[in-house]
């Protein structure tokens, strides 16, 4: 998982207690009987349709946010479309269905079962008869074997990104035929459907040479409705084309090709018609959704304005020319003349660029990934778990969920877990085992942990303020302030300013009004309004500037420091949703007395640099959700342990707060064959995560995507793996199905402790 969307199986997993003191952990979920799984607040938006009425042929132009520096999804640089081209042309055993769960792939896949458990776990698998790799060869236990033993961790000449599951494999054998693979485990393993999925023939798998090397840049073995024709880096674009030996049902496109579009560059090209499917921004949403909703659904007529219509356009160009030559021929004011011009231009490209988004639709969903504020516990007052706690206390999720969601007319559903989303079987809400948003409370913890109202105080030289350590750099940062120089760094919420003041952008400090447009889009990434210079509504001080007398909400201070926590943030045009996110946090932390710094750093170093290296106080990113959270889920909470050079490692673990408990429960879930009991220790182990409070989910993020109005089973996939295959043009006359209008209320079944 990565703060952009990229899923856990595609992150390496390279793996100080912290106690709850007399910390009373209320009841934990997943301790009934009773199943609380719900459905996903929000279904897929894809326009499904029957193959029937899909035409043969076609070619799909498909933004994606990179040309993948490698097609082995198993390596630590592969990224979201290394998956996606996997998913169109590699055997998967298993696929997601719609609500996040594994299912069969009968394309690949007659039955999977466990058939012993003592003294060894052992699970057969019977492979279509039919399956065989492009170059004719059948798909067997050979490269079971091959794709075991690249992954399994026992030779280091592999450059492997993770083993997880592989390590617990002891053997692969020959079924009863060729069509039958037997996989011994050497210990029991829940998640054993999560296994060759993708699935790489022996050729890729075979050598060290040929898995570090031989998938990056091409791939000449597949077993897909695609296959891959190239990756051309100079194009910026990977190009699949119909696999001829695909033994399924037939791909109805001739060509999908992903091709590298900037986020903020999609529009441009959607208008220039040089793109089919694209996520998008909710900027771009509103104004594809407006052009449509300008033309007659039934004819496609425009349905704009005398000055928005195409011909409007046209005729005020030659209206605009008359005039020019009229007042050049009589001596009237040509300066006037030329803005009148300049005006009909601007309106006519307006109107074709309306015509031209009008073949457009939105199609809306939430993304298989939730928000998350995190706290690294590492050191300084959030080592200290009441303090942690407090900054949990002080959060309104409705509120923030709000924010970002409603806005779009998706469900603003705070996320209640932090293994799985609703829908999913392992889903229940154990928010309660950290308590609901309570200021009195959190400023008691914050007063039990011995920090009490009084006011920053004035660092004296060579004193470091509170807060996780800071290096060199942070020291140039202070210099450079003291001397005058802007390093984008601010004091958030350290005073109050009279009524009167206003901030650097006019407005009243006391106004925090969202005015309606904080919303996010569906990638890394979102959008919406962000307040002057990165902060929160309200004052903007330099460090050490102490509240007015009297402030309602004095910040607080023990041993002559200031409670001042550094939050970090990317600054890149994709993420102002995340920054109008830590606004409204800022804010709700004032009220209990807790300052914020906030620096915002390029996108390209925020995770690396910032929150994987530990330098951070507070930081927002977005892990995917996973259908095996036994499995994928321990690295990101596993308690951090020694490495043999004395660092500490983290694995996933940015926030650095784990638990023996924790750990115990996965290692439980991750062994028992039984489902129930897995999910039920699987409750436990987050109602713990939540008393922890290192990380705080929040929304599930908003998937926004743009379709060509006759583009069918492609678009907002929510959970679901998308099938390639059935992806096309629709014939004249077929329509696909939409959702209705997503409910913004609770879900019927909602989840309980």
């Amino acid at each position: 998982m990565s703060h952009v969307g990229v899923g856990p199986r595609a992150v390496m997993r390279s793996v100080a207690f912290l106690t709850a003191g007399v910390l009373a952990v209320p009841a934990l979920a997943g301790c009934t009987s009773e199943d609380p799984v719900g459905k996903p607040l929000a279904a897929q938006d894809v326009a499904a349709a029957t193959r029937a009425s899909v035409s043969d042929g076609g070619t799909l132009r498909w933004a994606v946010d990179s040309v993948p520096d490698t097609l082995n999804t198993f390596q630590s640089d592969a990224d979201a479309t290394t998956t996606r081209v996997a998913q169109a042309v590699l055997p998967s055993m298993y696929r997601m269905d719609e609500n996040g769960s594994p299912v069969r792939n009968p394309d690949y896949l007659e039955s999977a079962e466990v058939v012993d458990t003592e003294p060894k776990q052992v699970v057969v698998y019977k492979l279509n008869q039919q399956a065989v790799w492009s170059d004719g060869r059948e798909i067997g236990a050979a490269d079971f074997a091959a794709q075991w033993r690249a992954l399994s961790g026992k030779d280091s000449a592999y450059w492997t990104a993770r083993n997880a599951g592989y390590d617990r494999i002891e053997k692969i054998e020959r079924g009863a035929n060729d069509l039958e693979v037997k996989v011994t485990f050497s210990r029991p393993y829940a998640d054993w459907k999560a296994l060759f999925s993708p699935l790489y023939p022996k050729d890729v798998m075979g050598t060290p040479d040929a898995f570090n090397d031989g998938a990056r840049r091409s791939l000449k073995v597949t077993a897909g409705p695609f296959t891959v024709k190239k990756v051309d880096t100079k194009a910026d674009q990977v190009v699949l084309t119909g696999n001829p030996r695909w033994w399924g049902a037939p791909a109805k496109l001739d060509k999908i090709v992903l091709r590298a579009v900037p986020r903020d560059e999609r529009v441009s090209e959607l208008v220039a018609g040089k793109l089919d499917l694209a996520e998008i921004d909710p900027e771009t949403a509103d104004e594809v959704t407006l052009a449509a909703a300008r033309r007659d659904p039934a004819t496609g007529t425009p349905l704009m304005g005398p000055q928005g219509s195409p011909a409007a356009g046209a005729q005020g160009r030659s209206a605009a020319e008359a005039l020019r030559s009229w007042a050049v021929a009589n001596g009237s004011d040509e300066e006037a003349a030329e803005e009148e011009i300049l005006a009909r231009e601007a309106e006519a490209k307006a109107a074709r660029r309306q015509k031209a988004l009008s073949g457009f639709e939105v199609r809306k969903s939430l993304e298989p990934a939730y928000t998350q504020l995190a706290l690294n516990g590492s050191g300084g007052p959030l080592a200290d778990e009441r303090v942690r706690r407090a900054v949990a206390r002080a959060l309104d999720r409705e509120k923030l969920a709000e924010t970002v969601l409603k806005p779009l007319g998706l469900p603003a559903e705070p996320v209640g877990s932090h293994l799985a989303l609703s829908g999913q079987p392992a889903y229940a809400d154990g928010s309660g085992a950290l308590g609901e948003q309570n200021a009195k409370e959190a400023r008691a913890l914050l007063a039990d942990a011995g920090w009490v109202r009084g006011g920053p105080v004035k660092k004296k030289d060579g004193e470091k303020a509170a807060g996780a350590e800071k290096d060199e750099k942070d020291e140039d940062k202070e210099k450079k302030q003291s001397e005058g120089a802007d390093d984008g760094t601010y004091i958030v919420g350290e005073d109050d300013k009279n009524a009167g003041s206003k901030n650097p952008d006019g407005k009243n400090p006391e106004d925090k009004s969202d005015g309606g447009t904080d919303r996010e889009s569906g990638e890394k990434h979102s959008s919406g309004k962000n307040t002057a210079q990165g902060g929160a509504p309200g004052a903007y001080a330099p460090k050490g500037t102490a509240a007015p007398a009297g402030s309602a909400a004095a910040p607080l201070a023990k041993d002559g420091k200031a409670l001042t926590l550094r939050f970090v943030l990317p600054s890149g045009p994709g993420s102002e949703t995340l920054r109008t996110v830590a606004d409204r946090i800022t804010d709700m932390l004032k009220e209990i007395g807790i300052g914020t710094e906030i620096t915002k750093v390029p996108d390209e170093s925020y995770f690396k640099d910032h929150v994987a290296a530990g330098e951070y106080d507070l930081a927002l990113y977005s892990w995917p959700a996973s259908a095996f959270p036994a499995t994928d889920a321990r690295p990101i909470y596993a308690k951090p342990v020694p490495a043999a050079d004395g660092s500490l490692n983290v694995a996933q673990n940015y926030t650095r707060v784990g638990t023996d408990q924790v750990d115990q429960l996965f290692d439980r879930a991750m062994t028992t064959l039984d489902q129930k009991e897995a999910r039920d220790l699987l409750r436990k182990a987050d109602s713990r995560i939540w008393a922890a409070a290192g990380s705080i989910p929040l929304y599930q993020r908003p998937q926004l995507t743009v379709a060509r109005k006759n583009l069918a089973n492609a678009g907002a996939f929510g959970f679901e793996t998308p099938v390639y295959e059935d992806m096309g043009f629709l014939k004249k006359g077929a329509q696909g199905s939409r959702p209705s209008a997503p409910s913004t209320s609770s879900p019927s079944s909602s989840p309980s402790s």
